[in-house]
């Protein structure tokens, strides 16, 4: 198995500013237009937008470890950042499985890549599925904060069994645009002689 040198330590910092970016520009898009629902949409938000992110991390870095990296240090941020206790492990185990899932399968290069993507998606659900299945002991974290009932009634108002399954259906559908649209800029835009050799790279790791 190739290992991952310095320069592609250097290029995932990269890419996880770019991705953490993205999920940055989704809360914020999101705030102003479904305030409502910002937190629960934030994971398919990002899906949907985040595609050509994914594409350039495992064109450019074809090595397992490249997207389990990138999964960790979003999930590192949740943990320092003040989100709930737990909200990190998803963001890790979802990478570690997606980096497995795209170089250690059998599936057809397009398959395999919109598998591991819609997977690795699923990681910004960790600091929201708390609020479905651990709901008072996010409640007590929350006043821990300092947080008021008023605050916590907000952060839970749209927090329903509907929602959950629609924010699922959601990052499914989502993740899959997300890789058709970045496939399509990928291709107009950056190195095509990459993607070429996208499938000989990956054979090598």
């Amino acid at each position: 198995m190739n290992k991952l040198k310095i320069q592609d330590f250097i290029s995932i910092g990269i890419y996880t500013a770019i991705y953490f970016l993205v999920v940055t520009i989704a809360m914020v898009i999101l705030r102003f237009t479904i305030p409502a629902f910002n937190s629960v949409l934030i994971p398919s938000a990002t899906a949907l937008f985040a595609g050509i992110v994914y594409l350039l991390v495992i064109h450019r870095i074809p090595r397992f470890g490249a997207i389990t990296i990138m999964g960790s240090v979003m999930g590192l941020f949740f943990l320092v950042s003040g989100h709930f206790p737990l909200s990190f492990l998803p963001n890790i185990l979802c990478a570690v499985v997606a980096d497995w899932i795209q170089y250690h399968t059998k599936l057809s290069e397009k398959a395999r890549t919109m598998f591991s993507y819609t997977v690795f998606s699923f990681g910004l659900m960790g600091p929201v599925l708390p609020l479905w299945f651990m709901k008072n002991a996010y409640i007590d974290s929350l006043v821990a904060r300092g947080k008021d009932a008023v605050y916590i009634d907000k952060v839970f108002a749209p927090i329903t069994t509907t929602t959950f399954y629609v924010c699922t259906i959601a990052v499914i559908v989502c993740s899959i645009l997300g890789i058709i649209i970045g496939q399509k800029i990928y291709n107009k835009h950056f190195d095509k002689a990459k993607g070429k050799n996208y499938g000989k790279n990956i054979r090598n790791v």
